[in-house]
Order: C-alpha cells, then structure tokens, then sequence
C-alpha cells in the first residue's frame, strides 16, 4: 500500500519515525514534507498529501502537527478526503470501520511514538465495513 505523509515542523519527528516504522513493514511512502524542524505552514503539506490520497496516487494519507487541529482541517478541505483527527487507537478503528476515512490526522504534542504506531496500524489494516447504513453516511459526506 502506498501512503502519504504530511507534517509541521512541530510534528516532524513524528513523522520521521512513523515513516521508518511504516517502510520496514513493507509501506510506500510518499513523503510531502516537512524535511526539518525548521518552521513552516501545515496547510502546504497536508494538502500535498490530501491530494495524492484524492487522485488515487495514494490509497491513505497520515497528516500530522502539533494538535493535529491544522492539519485535518486542511486536508478536509480537499474533494474526496475524509480526513479524521485521532487520538487514540478506538478512533482510528471506528474512523475506518464507520466513516471509511482515507486520512488519519494526529498530533504529536498529543499522541506518543508507540501509540501513533499503533493506531497508524489499526488505521492502515482496517477495512471500511461496508454496512448499508455507514455507506449512506459516507456518500451524504461526499455530497
């Protein structure tokens, strides 16, 4: 599965260590930035990353900085994202399971390293259920 990422200078390291996480499972990522700590504007790099997931480059996108607040609402913004903001691993499962969300929005002052492993996990292995009622929910979205 090809995924892309997306984060602020406040979230970096997150980002840095879910894309090694991620790679060594077999993941690829397509990394639209940051590259560095240095400060910089989160709508530029969620909405990079949004928009792989939108034209189908990408089949999921994770979008991360400091809250997460930034990043989800930006990434919302583009035609064809669902994007959720997440914090713990039951979110990221019903998020996939109930609204079929292509992107998981996180923030780093919020989430640690190992419970970002696994909710990305939980997020990246869940399929959407399908069930008639969710998918009218999800198409009423995209109206």
């Amino acid at each position: 599965m090809k995924v892309s990422m997306g984060c602020d200078h406040g979230a970096y390291v997150l980002k840095e260590t879910l894309k090694e996480y991620l790679t060594a499972k077999g993941y690829e990522i397509d990394d639209c930035g940051c590259y560095s700590e240095e400060s910089c504007d989160y709508p530029d790099m969620a909405r990079a990353a949004a928009q792989k997931v939108a034209s189908g480059e990408c089949e999921r996108g994770i979008v991360l900085c400091t809250t997460g607040i930034g990043v989800s609402i930006t990434a919302n913004k583009v035609k064809g994202v669902r994007a959720a903001l997440c914090h713990n691993e039951d979110c990221a499962k019903m998020t996939r399971l109930h609204n079929d969300s292509n992107v998981i929005a996180m923030g780093a002052k919020y989430v640690e390293p190992e419970l970002a492993k696994k909710m990305v996990d939980i997020f990246l292995e869940t399929d959407f259920s399908g069930e008639e009622r969710h998918q009218r929910r999800v198409d009423k979205i995209e109206q």
